[in-house]
């Protein structure tokens, strides 16, 4: 029998503990984190427990929150101080702050750019921010800021902007860094992101009880989808066919087809609801409810919801995305996710979880698709060029599916 200090030398003993720990690291199911606004504080949750397993102090009034594409770190900024709070999701601690101005509000990135946009209301600008500095290294003037929506291809932003009795959505090109022109509202503009195709601009309206759809190639509302009272955050997420806003009057999660641009339902949630935020597979809704002071968890497809206790009026939200290559299961004869977002290079693995036979077909041709796959069978493929591809199941055609391969 082996003693401890001849297993310690033989590297049997540190080869297990790293394994255990490797081991632990790729179990960890994704974190959530909620901005309370008037603890100061950061509440986050284990996805796969629902529970609240840390609390991170913060500057004061976390507004604004955003999230790197791997997950790792967490930008706050802080509606009562001056600064954006930088988060290590690994340690769950804030390691920095980055000045950028009075009174910052929305907070996004800039895709593959390395850049982080900051609505600096207090002082009416647009800071860019660079990551890798952890410094503002330009800034383009807009009159009180609120959110800003960036299209895929990273070349232009959109910006509600609040100044009193001139209420409009502020357009400016990235490249260049300047305003290039503006869009007029009758409304103060609230909540303002694109769609992930980049061919729709969707904000909502203070005293409208509508989603705006606003085509950005003529800056023309093409559309106004009805809502309950007070909609606020709204968006298409990449990986999920509906359309999403935060209705705060009945204290809704609300769904729309962003094909037809109409509602398809609404699922309860709590009071006084703020924002949301999407699971990796597009089957979990995450909703902060700032007049009760909980996280609903919500089960798109069934409508089931439960509840998290948080800190005081919980804001914004951002959620870890999964590890690994992404992944579509076939199960109730549909595709889930529906739709999934990758970068070229990656590969895609359907999985047949159903209970009868399944096979992938895709409409550009390029591809043969797969073998018939029955139940538990896999297929997987690697998408090298940018585009959209789109995708069916050759023995169920209604059954359908769409791969977006946008650059970093």
């Amino acid at each position: 029998m082996f003693s401890l200090l001849k297993i310690l030398r033989s590297g049997i003993l540190p080869a297990m503990i790293a394994f255990s720990l490797a081991s632990g690291a790729a179990a960890a199911s994704p974190k959530a984190y909620v901005g309370n606004f008037k603890d100061n504080t950061v509440s986050v949750i284990d996805t796969a427990a629902g529970t609240v397993v840390a609390t991170i102090p913060v500057a004061p009034g976390p507004h604004g929150m955003t999230i790197t594409p791997d997950g790792r770190w967490v930008y706050v900024s802080s509606d009562g101080a001056s600064v954006v709070s930088v988060i290590d999701t690994a340690s769950d601690r804030v390691t920095g702050t980055i000045e950028v101005g009075k009174s910052p509000h929305g907070v996004t990135f800039v895709p593959g750019k390395g850049l982080l946009l900051v609505a600096v209301n207090g002082e009416d600008r647009i800071a860019f921010v660079d990551t890798a500095k952890q410094a503002v290294v330009a800034s383009v003037g807009v009159g009180k800021p609120h959110t800003i929506g960036v299209s895929p291809d990273g070349r232009v932003a959109y910006v509600s902007s609040q100044v009193p009795g001139r209420f409009e959505i502020v357009v400016i090109d990235l490249v260049a860094r300047k305003v290039v022109r503006t869009v007029p509202l009758d409304k103060t503009p609230r909540d303002l992101e694109y769609s992930p195709d980049g061919k729709a601009v969707y904000f909502t309206k203070a005293g409208s009880n509508t989603v705006e759809v606003l085509d950005p190639a003529s800056d023309k509302i093409v559309a106004e989808i009805p809502t309950g009272a007070s909609p606020h955050y709204v968006n298409h997420p990449r990986n999920t066919i509906f359309g999403m806003a935060i209705v705060q009057g009945p204290g809704e999660l609300f769904l729309f087809d962003p094909v037809t641009n109409k509602p398809v339902r609404s699922i309860k949630v709590g009071d006084q609801p703020h924002w949301l935020a999407l699971s990796s597979d597009g089957k979990t809704a995450y909703v902060t409810n700032e007049g009760s002071n909980t996280l609903s968890i919500v089960d798109i497809t069934g409508g089931k919801t439960t509840t998290v206790a948080v800190g005081s009026q919980p804001r914004k939200i951002v959620v870890q995305p999964l590890a690994g290559d992404p992944k579509v299961s076939i199960e109730n004869f549909a595709f889930v996710p529906q739709v999934v977002t990758i970068t070229p290079g990656e590969s895609i693995t359907w999985s047949n979880n159903d209970g009868g036979p399944h096979a992938i077909a895709f409409k550009d041709g390029v591809a043969a698709g797969s073998d018939t796959l029955f139940p538990g069978k896999t297929y997987s493929r690697t998408f090298d060029k940018p585009g959209t591809y789109e995708y069916f199941c050759s023995i169920h055609t209604y059954m359908t599916g769409r791969i977006e391969v946008r650059a970093p």
